[in-house]
This record gives structure tokens, C-alpha cells and sequence, in this order.
């Protein structure tokens, strides 16, 4: 009896992985009922045989849905707001032009690469493909070559900022679920986003250069984006910057102010260095009250810095900005917004399923069992779970789930909510920015037919299947494996373990 209670967690989580892979896989349902199916089994199989059994399984699921909904949902819908408008009022075109004059035709695969890495940080990359794709058949037109390049550049910068840079939903969710700040996984995340977007390209570039390709369909050469994309006039580059860097600066400045006002706790109190979360937060609070160092300023840092408001500030501006465009837009303001906000619903229900589903299976002592296991393995010592190879399972898994259903952000979820289960985020020898970026990485490695990238890719980009094969997976594998190594390197050399 001991044994199966020991490996019951085990046999709880080969079920629900069962349930998400073959509803999306098999059955082909939507991701958020695969989810919240599976989020059900495995709560009815821990309150029947769980060491957290419980009468109410149904209640307990609902609970981590709206907990992890709560967190996420606001952020969510507002950065599928400020995207929307961005496209809309010119913003995003804006921001394109700005790095092609800057570098001219000549590097214009570094120019297309720097605005997919750029606007897919607030613009879901389907949308910043859509935007960029006719720049690079307009170039293939002006110089008859290098197309491949030029879609592979596009590609590269999108799909690793699309990964790894919050406000997405993936790297969103991630962060929340490895309690990562999210001013640390910015920073972080743009930093590792960058060799890999560069790896990519230069990828693409090797590629076109054995076997050049032109395009077969798809929209005509330089076409203009989807009907109501195209202003009259573009607005000044600091107006359409600042949608994109406000946030991110009112983000990161509240992690610096925290960063040194802890600092200033625990040098006061070596009690501090215990505190965390909440109680953290309540200190620090309490320190800024008595006037104490940069504390004093983390009462405002934290409420300018708070991720809802930094992007309500956003979405006000690009709103502003798409406003002042209104009558060249054949949607009212009000229809605009709904249309992103029903965009948003469906990204913010499969991100709380599977919050869900990672609460689940935390619930199922998972955590522990593996941690038993790893104890037995190393001689009493957990640190088969708490050093290197926990990255290097991070990215395996999750590209194994991206491979199977194809996309990157449910295999996101699904990762984190497993390893969240399996190890504390905090207990690890490097912060735990680092396994959020693998999950991120991971879900880039395995992209084929199953993924709405590859499509798009392949019908916005005029190439056939085969030819998509052979550029759009192998870029975008090789952006998401540098950008694991990457991490790997970091989390060697730069810690950032307190």
C-alpha cells in the first residue's frame, strides 16, 4: 500500500497529461477544454487517493482558475488593447520604418529582425508578421533576392520575443507561475531573446543563400496590410515608442527600487533574508514609512510599477494616438476594442485552464514525490532537481508538448504547471527566471504543420509546404536551442541566487 501511495502521484499526472495531449491532439477541442477536463480528472483522482483529498474537488479547480485568471487576465487584455491599436493608428509601421532607415537597405534582414523582435513584444506575432511580411515581398520586388532571408529575419526577431518577453500571454503565465518579477523576466528575457533572434537570421541567411526562394502566392507583392491597419499619416517614432517602453521602464524601475530597498532590509536585519512575498513586501512597506533609504521610494515605484497600471498607462496612450486617426478608420474606437478585448478572452481562458491544471497537480503531491525520488537517487541530497538538468527538463518537455499540439503558449502552460508541481522555484541554486526562460525556449523547438506559425508563415510568405519545412522550422529551432543555451550560460555564470 505504501508503493502505490508513493507512485500514486505519478499515475495522477501521466493521466492528465493524457487528457490535455489527447484532447488537443486527438480529439482536436479546444485547448482550454483539454485543460480544464484534465484540471477535473486530476482533482477527482487526488480527492479520491491523494494525500490533499478533498469533498470538493469541482470547488478547488474553480478556485485556481479564477486565482490564476486574477493574476493574468487584466495584463492579458490589455496588452491585446495596446497591440490592436498600435497596428491600427500606424504605431507599428512606424517603429519598421524607423529601423529600415536607420540601416538601411543593405542590413534591411537586421532591419526586419530588430521590428519583429521589437513589436512582438506587445503584438501577438501572428499580427507582426502580418504587418512586415509585405516590407520583405517589396524588397525581394526592389532587389530580386534574399527573400528568404528577409521572411526567416521577421520570423527570428518575432518568435523569441513572442516567447520570452512579457506582456505575451506564454512568458506571462510563466512568470506568474515561477513567482518570477516581472520586471526580472523582461530584463532577462530580452537579453537571452537577442542572440537567438541573431542565430535565426543568420540561419535564414545560409539558407537562402544555398537555395533562394521567391514567392508562389499569397498576397501580392507589397500589399497592404488588412483593411483599417493604414493611417493617413504615421505618428511621431516617440509616440509609437512609447506604448512599448513606458511599461517596460515602469516595470523594470519598480524591480530596482525593490532590489535596493531589500538590499538596505537586510543589511538593517539579517532577519530579513528570511522574508519573502507578502512579508517582504509588508517590511519594506514598514521601512518606508521610517524614511529608510530606497524604501521611501518603493511606496510609489511599487504602485507606477504594478504590471496592470504600467500597461493601463500604455493602452491609454495608444489609444490617444490611434484616436487621433479616427476618421481614416473604418471602425469606431468602441469596436476596436471589443474586437481586441474577444481576442484577448480566448487567450486569458486557456491561460487560467491551465493554471488550473498546474494547481492540480501540486495538489496531488506531486512536488514531493519527485522530490523523494531525487533524495533516494542522490543519496538523501535533492540536487538532481535543483541545479542544471532541471533546465535541460524544462526545454525537453516542453518541446515535446510543442511538437505534439504545436502551440508554443499551451505547451508553456503545460510545462510550468508541471515542474511548478514538481520543485519550489525559490529552493533552486539560480533564480528561477532562468527555468521560466527554458520553458520559453523549449516551446520554440518542434514546430511543423500543427503550428498556426507555420502557416502563416507559409501562406502570408507565398511557400509551400516543403519549402516552409525546410526554412520556418529550422529557424525557428535554432532560435528557441541558442536561447536555451543562452540560458544555461547565464544561470552558470550569473546566478542571481540571493
Amino acid at each position: 500500500m505504501e508503493g502505490l501511495d508513493r507512485w500514486y502521484p505519478f499515475v495522477v499526472l501521466a493521466v492528465g497529461l493524457a487528457v490535455v495531449l489527447g484532447g488537443i491532439v486527438v480529439a482536436r477541442v479546444n485547448a482550454f477544454l483539454a485543460l480544464i477536463a484534465a484540471a477535473l480528472v486530476v482533482s477527482f483522482m487526488v480527492g479520491s487517493g491523494g494525500a490533499q483529498a478533498t469533498a470538493d474537488p469541482v470547488g478547488r479547480v474553480v478556485d485556481a482558475f479564477g486565482a490564476t485568471a486574477g493574476a493574468i487576465g487584466i495584463t492579458i487584455a490589455l496588452a491585446a488593447i495596446i497591440g490592436d491599436a498600435m497596428m491600427r493608428s500606424g504605431a507599428a509601421d512606424r517603429i519598421v520604418r524607423m529601423f529600415l532607415d536607420l540601416l538601411g537597405e543593405k542590413r534591411a534582414g537586421t532591419a526586419l529582425m530588430g521590428s519583429g523582435y521589437v513589436l512582438s513584444i506587445p503584438v501577438f506575432f501572428d499580427t507582426t508578421f502580418y504587418l512586415l511580411v509585405p516590407l520583405a515581398r517589396s524588397l525581394y520586388r526592389t532587389t530580386r533576392r534574399h527573400y528568404l532571408k528577409y521572411l526567416s529575419a521577421i520570423a527570428a526577431g518575432g518568435v523569441a520575443t513572442h516567447a520570452l518577453v512579457p506582456p505575451t500571454p506564454g512568458p506571462l503565465f510563466v512568470a506568474n507561475m515561477f513567482d518570477v518579477n516581472l520586471g526580472v523576466m523582461i530584463a532577462v528575457g530580452v537579453l537571452v531573446a537577442v542572440p537567438a533572434s541573431v542565430a535565426g537570421l543568420t540561419l535564414g541567411a545560409l539558407l537562402d543563400k544555398r537555395g533562394p526562394l521567391h514567392p508562389i502566392g499569397g498576397p501580392a507583392v507589397g500589399e497592404a496590410p488588412p483593411a483599417g491597419l493604414e493611417p493617413l499619416r504615421p505618428p511621431h517614432l516617440l509616440v509609437a515608442l512609447l506604448p512599448i517602453v513606458l511599461p517596460i521602464v515602469l516595470i523594470a524601475g519598480d524591480s530596482a527600487v525593490k532590489a535596493l530597498a531589500q538590499r538596505d532590509l537586510v543589511a538593517a536585519d539579517a532577519q530579513a533574508r528570511l522574508l519573502r512575498g507578502d512579508d517582504l513586501n509588508r517590511s519594506l512597506l514598514a521601512a518606508a514609512d521610517r524614511g529608510q533609504g530606497a524604501a521611501s521610494l518603493y511606496r510609489w515605484s511599487r504602485v507606477l510599477g504594478n504590471p496592470n497600471l504600467a500597461l493601463l498607462f500604455s493602452a491609454a496612450i495608444a489609444l490617444a494616438t490611434l484616436w487621433t486617426r479616427r476618421r481614416s478608420l473604418p471602425l469606431s474606437l468602441a469596436q476596436i476594442v471589443e474586437g481586441a478585448l474577444m481576442s484577448a478572452g480566448v487567450i486569458i481562458l486557456i491561460t487560467a485552464a491551465g493554471g488550473a491544471f498546474g494547481a492540480m497537480l501540486r495538489a496531488a503531491g506531486l512536488g514531493d514525490a519527485i522530490k523523494g525520488l531525487a533524495e533516494a537517487a542522490g543519496g538523501g541530497s535533492p540536487r538532481l532537481l535543483s541545479g542544471l538538468p532541471l533546465l535541460a527538463l524544462a526545454f525537453v518537455v516542453s518541446s515535446v508538448i510543442k511538437f505534439a499540439q504545436g502551440s508554443s503558449t499551451t505547451a508553456m502552460i503545460v510545462t510550468s504547471g508541471m515542474l511548478v508541481a514538481m520543485v519550489d522555484p525559490h529552493g533552486l541554486a539560480f533564480h528561477p527566471v532562468y527555468l521560466a526562460l527554458s520553458v520559453g525556449a523549449g516551446s520554440l523547438v518542434g514546430t511543423w504543420m500543427n503550428d498556426s506559425g507555420f502557416w502563416i508563415f507559409a501562406k502570408m510568405g507565398g511557400l509551400s509546404e516543403v519549402q516552409t519545412l525546410r526554412s520556418w522550422t529550422p529557424v525557428v529551432g535554432l532560435v528557441g536551442t541558442v536561447a536555451f543555451l543562452t540560458t544555461v550560460v547565464l544561470a552558470w555564470l550569473l546566478p542571481l541566487k540571493p
